[in-house]
């Protein structure tokens, strides 16, 4: 049976909806872009799939087309594959959109005055919960306290995170709540901000953040579904379809294999518990199968070495130029982090190790170097961020199959923080995307989401010219370190899969992959960083199923 809908899809979506996936589909007459099983752009104009949504023939123009039940006209739009964010917080993202959300304020004026206007608009919450602040972004100067929180809300607790999650600020009653005083010393890879006389002043960074944390209300399984609801939708609209979750907790497990079996996960997750207690509990001796039709699956750790720039937490190996008194906060020591490497690798697990500053990012390299001896075949050690790397260190960035999972749009928030932390001499080695490609690395790039916004195709236009939204720098922020529209488009699909071990089963429109494409309203391989941050996402489908776009 052979069938023609026109216009595009829109016959066919309420069945799209309420099936797993069409038997012998043929989306013809499309501009397809995708990374061949080469790692070269390939071009094609149909694609074919299967009830299982499965992709079984890709088509390029004069070839025959074959017998199908369902053909869908496409009407020249540009195909390419979902996309995948190497770097996210599935149910951070989900609270954000659900709680306060300082990311838009430009001052500390304006952050209270949005403070104090939800807790108004929110009495019967017993807490005031938020995220987003951003201190260098208000330019501020200093921490914020818990005085200035005090003066908008004092009859409850207030607990805002920062928006790199490496610090939180809380108001008085916060902290009398958790009980930390004066008294309270700074745990290991934390500090407690304080005033004149050695009280908390407000801002706990790293390791200091569970000393109120652990008071706060925990979320109940209906909010974390609520919750996870939301942050599925806003990936969806950005077309992302695929995330490696970056410390994955067991509640944010639980959440997730809920959707799956209530037939609401549509999104893949890759997913990196958030310790060996998570870790074992949920898959046992080895990385946990692919669940739920390639959509879920545990297969390695996320481990924390440092902090961030933001709060001072990145260890760097000479004091920070705008505060010569401190060089970060590491989270391990140098043989922690081997033991806890070692003991994830020694059951096939991957690790993924957050490292910012350049002595973070060294010690994590010399700790592969020693590993990699014991530890043979082909693990991926990942390290996420890899910001700041000495220039010394970075011919290392391309030994033993080492992936820097990076983030593009950091750099253009980052920048003018960067260089106030690190000053003018300190910068070669700065977010240095080409450099760890020309020694031999392998990239996969993110959004850190909350942290930034989900959006691969800004990421994409920063990763290709190191210019901000508005154009800034003119030229770029060392543009050397700028990469090809191609290599950014496998950074956001088949690279992005590659380093979760998914390559084989998406992140490439290819046979045997899922069907999990995109159509979009321009080229992205020709589009200026301009047009690509206007990119229009037409619809979206996960495993031959259209999830969402225009009737």
């Amino acid at each position: 049976m052979f069938r023609t809908f026109a216009p595009l899809f829109a016959a066919v979506s309420a069945l799209a909806l309420a099936t797993p996936a069409w038997a012998d589909t043929l989306v013809d007459d499309v501009d397809g872009v995708t990374i061949g099983e080469d790692g070269k752009v390939k071009r094609f104009n149909g694609l074919v799939f299967d009830e299982d949504g499965k992709i079984t023939a890709v088509l390029e123009r004069g070839d025959k087309r074959p017998q199908v039940d369902y053909r869908l006209d496409g009407e020249g739009r540009v195909m390419i594959p979902g996309m995948i964010d190497a770097h996210v917080h599935v149910m951070d993202i989900g609270f954000a959109a659900l709680t306060l959300d300082l990311s838009d304020t430009a001052s500390l004026e304006d952050a209270l005055a949005k403070i104090k206007a939800f807790a108004d608009a929110n009495t019967g919450r017993p807490w005031i919960i938020g995220r987003g602040w951003n201190q260098e972004k208000w330019g501020l100067g200093r921490f914020p306290t818990a005085a200035e929180l005090d003066a908008v809300v004092s009859d409850r607790p207030v607990w805002l995170e920062r928006a790199d999650n490496h610090a939180n600020w809380g108001n008085t009653l916060a902290i009398q709540t958790a009980g930390v005083t004066a008294k309270t010393p700074d745990p290991a890879g934390g500090k407690i901000i304080r005033d004149a006389k050695g009280a908390p002043a407000g801002v706990f960074v790293d390791n200091a953040v569970q000393l109120v944390g652990k008071v706060v209300p925990a979320p109940r399984p209906k909010d974390r579904d609520l919750a996870f609801a939301a942050a599925q939708k806003a990936l969806l609209a950005k077309g992302v379809t695929a995330v490696a979750d970056m410390g994955t907790e067991m509640a944010d497990w639980t959440t997730y294999r809920r959707a799956g079996d209530t037939g609401r996960l549509q999104i893949r997750i890759m997913s990196y518990a958030d310790s060996f207690e998570t870790l074992e509990t949920v898959s046992g001796p080895e990385p946990t199968v692919w669940l739920y039709d390639d959509k879920l699956r545990m297969g390695g750790i996320k481990l924390y070495l440092d902090g961030a720039l933001g709060s001072r937490g990145a260890s760097l190996k000479a004091p920070y130029h705008d505060d010569p008194g401190a060089r970060g906060l590491p989270l391990l020591t140098p043989a922690q982090l081997r033991n806890l490497m070692s003991r994830a690798s020694m059951d096939n697990f991957q690790t993924a190790i957050h490292a910012i500053g350049d002595a973070a990012n060294a010690e994590v390299l010399a700790a592969v170097e020693e590993l990699s001896e014991s530890y043979e075949g082909d693990r991926r050690w990942r390290i996420e961020h890899a910001q700041i790397i000495d220039p010394a260190d970075l011919s290392r960035m391309g030994q033993h199959g080492i992936i820097a999972s990076m983030q593009p749009l950091h750099q253009t928030s980052d920048r003018l923080m960067a260089e106030a932390r690190l000053g003018p001499d300190r910068l070669d080695g700065a977010y240095p995307w080409r450099s760890v490609m020309n020694v031999g690395g392998r990239l996969a790039f993110g959004s850190d989401a909350p942290v930034e916004p989900a959006d691969p195709f800004a990421g994409m236009a920063a990763a290709i010219s190191r210019m901000d939204a508005q154009g800034q720098p003119f030229g770029g922020w060392f543009p050397e370190e700028a990469v090809s529209r191609e290599t950014a488009l496998a950074g956001f699909t088949s690279d992005a899969a590659f380093a979760g071990f998914a390559e084989g089963r998406f992140g490439r429109l290819i046979p045997g992959e899922r069907a999990d494409f995109l159509l979009i309203d321009r080229d992205p391989l020709f589009a200026s960083p301009e047009a690509l941050r206007e990119t229009q996402i037409l619809q979206v489908w996960v495993g031959g199923v259209k999830v969402t776009g225009a009737e």
